[in-house]
């Protein structure tokens, strides 16, 4: 009895170890992939518990997934979702990507996605040489789904593996990249604003506003404030002191410099923006969900 329990003992002590070794790469798996249990678990199962193979198991399988998901649930409305941008130095890149649920937009797999697909607008962004002080590039559906990312994979192969996580009809709505020459500055809004981490470029919301100005100063609360009032009262374009008029119905307005400022109504933009030495270039502003093209306009 002695000699059994002793063996048994032993079996009992190896087969913790191997538990919670395979625990451990459970977890691991998870934090990496954010996939389910379930799949997690038969990953490793199949790929001898190799937490890297796993992964790459997961990604193709999700990929596959998430092509025959994409397919099954292209018809299905995407209103929700996130815009992402982002600004460094003379480089700013505005993205929207869609989903169904507000759930999803949520979802850190979601977020990241988001985050990924807008570094990814701005190092394409990066690559172009121009004359002038301003290039600027839209992107819609088409053009975002062909974008190749590092890996070699299209930035719609890397949409069907999200949606092979998030379970549901994700889309790639469109984007705006700006390059700036010169003395242009770039200031890029979210609102409501949010980041992944503090170490995070890109900021997320459901609105979103990215400036290209000119200005003597590099007061960022100013650069701020204007984009608050972008996402706030819509401009449709900025607008010219000679060739346009403002609206009787002060309400109704749609030209920038005509409106009254957000933050201060005693203010019309153009005057807040002449006292502060401003002089907008061009903005474009998104809105999730919303319809539109990819340039504002100047008429």
């Amino acid at each position: 009895m002695m000699i059994f329990f002793k063996q048994s003992s032993r079996y009992f002590h190896n087969s913790l170890v191997f538990y919670n070794a395979n625990k451990s790469g459970l977890a691991e798996l998870r934090k990496r992939t954010g996939y389910t249990f379930a799949n997690c678990k038969k990953a490793l199962e199949l790929n001898g518990n190799d937490v890297s193979k796993a992964e790459e198991w997961l990604n193709k399988q999700a990929q596959s997934m998430g092509w025959s998901k994409a397919t099954k649930l292209e018809n299905r409305s995407t209103t929700q979702g996130l815009v992402g941008v982002l600004v460094k130095n003379n480089i700013g890149a505005m993205v929207e990507i869609n989903c169904e649920t507000d759930f999803v937009a949520r979802n850190e797999q979601f977020r990241k996605f988001v985050e990924f697909a807008t570094k990814l607008c701005a190092q394409y962004t990066s690559k172009t040489d121009f004359d002038g002080d301003l290039w600027k590039l839209g992107f819609e559906t088409d053009a975002l789904k062909h974008l190749k990312a590092n890996d070699g994979k299209t930035l719609s192969d890397h949409l069907a593996l999200l949606i092979g996580t998030v379970g549901e009809n994700a889309t790639l709505k469109r984007a705006i990249c700006f390059k700036t020459n010169n003395d242009l500055k770039l200031y890029a809004y979210t609102h409501p604003p949010s980041n992944i981490n503090e170490q995070s470029d890109v900021s997320f919301g459901k609105y979103g506003t990215l400036v290209a100005f000119r200005t003597e100063k590099d007061d960022k609360e100013l650069q701020k404030n204007i984009c608050q009032h972008i996402v706030g009262m819509s401009p449709v374009k900025i607008g010219n002191i000679d060739k346009d008029k403002p609206l009787e119905n002060k309400d109704n307005e749609t030209c920038l410099i005509f409106q009254e400022y957000l933050l201060d109504p005693n203010y019309l933009v153009n005057d807040f923006l002449k006292e502060n030495n401003v002089e907008i270039i061009d903005y474009q502003r998104y809105e999730c969900g919303e319809n539109m093209k990819c340039f504002s306009e100047e008429n």
